[in-house]
């Protein structure tokens, strides 16, 4: 982060610390009205008078994202610059204050999604993937074949992208859990199918029947999406797949991976994988300064 950003963000958890913005949780004070700030894209008429006065101390003190700047994301939106990160920042903030979040959790989600150094560089190079390789959004999931709820989420996904796979590129890494016995061999099976150009359709089968994934479970699954079986049994085994675990497993822990599934748009964390395709299309969004 900046070292302005830092001093802005100091001061806004001082603020937290101390009391001073907890107020805007009370009823507004006569003549507050013409303190709040009115930004161009995004739409607070449907805020009361509280939650606008609210919003206004958010972005007057929250630092912009946007990397030519270092001052608050409201002045950064005021002086017009063509900044689509800060617009969209700001009605994130919005929809925080809408949702009633408490000044702890809009700070922590804020800086989580727009704080420029907490977007993380994630290798995808050699990982499974769809969509364009130049595509404006990239999603990246670390997912176990036998866990419950990626198995929920994989229907999340697929519709995700299925309504934006011209714009969204979908990236898949292996995270099979020890506490799922045969998360290791599905892992292997998709790795396998994938040397023969057919991961998603062995992606599709192992979630589809994820109480069945047995060896032969698999090898069946294998048959299904017309595979060639000898190869596909070398190469779940060889020790490129093995590698290939491991570098994933490594790089979930660099990135303080602790469960399944998490995923990162453009390298930051979703704290909400259910809501991924608003994050998504908030990203996606054309934004007039």
């Amino acid at each position: 982060m900046r070292p302005a950003s830092i001093v802005v963000l100091a001061a806004f958890v001082a603020a937290l610390g101390s009391g001073v913005v907890a107020c805007v949780h009370g009823a507004s004070e006569p003549g507050r009205a013409s303190e709040d700030v009115a930004l161009a894209g995004v739409d607070t008429k449907d805020l009361t008078a509280r939650e606008r006065h609210e919003f206004s101390q958010f972005v007057r003190v929250l630092p912009a994202p946007c990397a030519s700047v270092a001052v608050p994301v409201a002045d950064c939106v005021l002086e017009r610059r063509p900044c689509v990160a800060c617009v969209r920042a700001a009605q994130s903030v919005a929809q925080l204050v809408r949702e009633g979040m408490a000044h702890e959790q809009v700070e922590t989600i804020y800086k989580r999604r727009f704080d420029p150094a907490s977007a993380k560089t994630i290798p995808v190079e050699g990982s499974p993937a769809r969509g364009p390789s130049d595509a404006r959004v990239v999603v990246v999931e670390f997912a176990d074949f036998e866990c419950p709820f990626c198995r929920q989420m994989a229907d999340v996904l697929d519709t995700m992208w299925e309504t934006r796979k011209d714009r969204v590129r979908f990236v898949y890494k292996f995270m099979p859990l020890s506490m799922h016995p045969h998360s290791e061999i599905a892992a292997r099976a998709a790795i396998a199918a994938d040397a023969q150009s057919k991961f998603w359709a062995m992606h599709h089968e192992l979630f589809t029947h994820a109480q069945h994934l047995e060896q032969g479970d698999v090898e069946r699954y294998a048959e299904a999406i017309g595979l060639d079986i000898a190869r596909f049994r070398a190469d779940a085994q060889s020790a490129a797949t093995t590698a290939r675990l491991e570098a994933d497993r490594k790089l979930a822990d660099s990135l303080g991976v602790k469960g399944t599934p998490t995923l990162f748009v453009d390298g930051r964390e979703c704290d909400a994988p259910a809501n991924i395709g608003e994050w998504v299309d908030s990203e996606l969004a054309p934004v007039s300064p």
